[in-house]
């Protein structure tokens, strides 16, 4: 199922099938007690950024390529049958959002994860889908 599809399949729920409170009542003291630890709306903006970002196949292939080992270009165009232009396009605008980074070795240069936090974001969700 592509994008499109998906989005046009949520689009078709009836609003009906979604169950909800009877009456409007808010609770104040749930309110009180979430409302230091919601996202400030500049912080959903940036998470919503790194979404954006995650949200194609091809820069989720090189994820979980790096989240194995530090690879190269070459080695990582090999794994994904990408072009190496396509793999550095796509760890170009992975390393804007900060999500890899990069060492020079020789001619030679090598992209790793940038650190733990993205490593286990990956790791979370391919837990959840192979539940």
């Amino acid at each position: 199922m592509n994008k499109r599809q998906s989005k046009k399949e949520l689009e078709l729920l009836p609003n009906a099938d979604l169950p909800k409170c009877d009456t409007h009542l808010v609770h104040l003291d749930n309110v009180r007690s979430i409302q230091t630890q919601i996202l400030s709306p500049d912080q959903a903006q940036q998470m919503a950024e790194i979404f954006g970002i995650l949200a194609d196949p091809n820069r989720l292939r090189l994820i979980s390529a790096l989240a194995s080992q530090e690879l190269c270009v070459c080695d990582l165009a090999a794994l994904t049958k990408m072009t190496e232009s396509a793999v550095s396009h796509q760890l170009r605008l992975l390393k804007a959002m900060r999500l890899v980074n990069y060492r020079r070795e020789g001619k030679n240069v090598y992209y790793s994860l940038i650190d733990h936090h993205i490593i286990n974001l990956y790791s979370s969700l391919k837990k959840h889908l192979n539940e």
